[in-house]
């Protein structure tokens, strides 16, 4: 438990990605929620495909900062060991939850899910951030094309057949947080390259699209296409919280009070949606009607809410 200070459009960030990601975890299995509401089965992208980049991207503000920050109070290999720590830890937990979750509702599924997806690309971004921001730029394009090449080549069968990519997709997600660095110096650097942030976005997202044509976007493959339509598309969003609440001083507290406790409020998301769709009747969770999966929804926000709202007001931040 720790007591820090927070950037507010950031943690606006963070907390609008998670808040998504819980109510996508909710609507995944719901057969009244339409197609664009869920994650396309295979090649396409719908909204829903763009939520965990967006946390990716919220990672990526911060992680070299911190590097930085622990640097200058501990030293270096304190601070390579905090980092190291802290990733397997999150690769620990998410082991932990989706071995839970597979044994109670999917037997024979792959253990495998975005914690341990997250966790794996922050293990491989640790050394890249000892890179200037140009060197990192090639580090990330290199792997993610090379990680293309592999999928084309060979691995696609394997990448499909695990949730989130497996563990040859973390690669890609690994790319991903990478760059997401790359576009951060630039945003974090107001005197001089912050100009360059919004066209350097845009030009992320241009490039998706154009390399659409010769890899498919697939969220389910990680491909490289997806990975800069969707980094581009995070940090575009992201300009608009920081001229929304840094420019113009709006807030979205709900938002806030979600981006300052994450994870923990992620891994109870789980917890009380597992409560939820304990009983066994279709018509309560598979089934369910729109309304009553909106009134689901609607509980379980507001609850988890609710506890993220208390820890705000004692100012308690739990971190790994």
């Amino acid at each position: 438990m720790s007591k820090i200070p927070r950037l507010t459009s950031i943690d606006q960030f963070r907390g609008f990605a998670i808040l998504l990601m819980v109510l996508a975890n909710f609507m995944g299995d719901v057969n009244s929620i339409p197609a664009w509401l869920k994650h396309a089965h295979d090649v396409g992208l719908t909204v829903i495909d763009l939520i965990a980049p967006f946390f990716i991207f919220a990672i990526g503000l911060t992680y070299r900062l911190s590097l930085q920050r622990r640097v200058a109070d501990q030293g270096w290999p304190a601070a390579i060991e905090h980092f190291v720590r802290r990733w397997l830890a999150l690769l620990g937990i998410g082991a932990l939850l989706v071995t839970g979750e597979i044994l109670i509702y999917s037997p024979g599924e792959t253990n495998w899910g975005v914690l341990q997806a997250i966790a794996v690309a922050g293990l491989v971004t640790l050394p890249a951030l000892l890179l200037p921001t140009w060197g990192r730029a090639v580090a990330g394009l290199a792997l993610l094309g090379g990680y293309q090449v592999m999928l084309d080549k060979f691995w696609l069968p394997q990448v499909l057949g695990s949730p989130h990519g497996g563990l040859l997709g973390a690669l890609s997600w690994s790319a991903m947080l990478i760059l997401s660095t790359v576009l951060a110096d630039l945003f974090h650097d107001e005197a001089g390259r912050r100009r360059w942030f919004a066209w350097a976005s845009g030009l992320t997202l241009a490039a998706g699209v154009l390399l659409a044509v010769w890899a498919p976007v697939s969220k389910n493959r990680v491909s490289a296409s997806y990975v800069l339509i969707s980094l581009g598309a995070s940090a575009l969003l992201f300009g608009l919280f920081h001229l929304l609440c840094d420019r113009r001083g709006l807030s979205f507290k709900i938002f806030e009070v979600w981006g300052q406790n994450p994870l923990l409020l992620y891994v109870l998301h789980l917890i009380l949606l597992g409560l939820i769709v304990l009983p066994p009747w279709p018509y309560w969770n598979v089934d369910a009607p729109v309304w009553l999966a909106v009134l689901q929804m609607a509980v379980l926000v507001s609850v988890l809410s609710w506890i993220g709202l208390i820890l705000q007001r004692k100012k308690w931040v739990f971190i790994l």
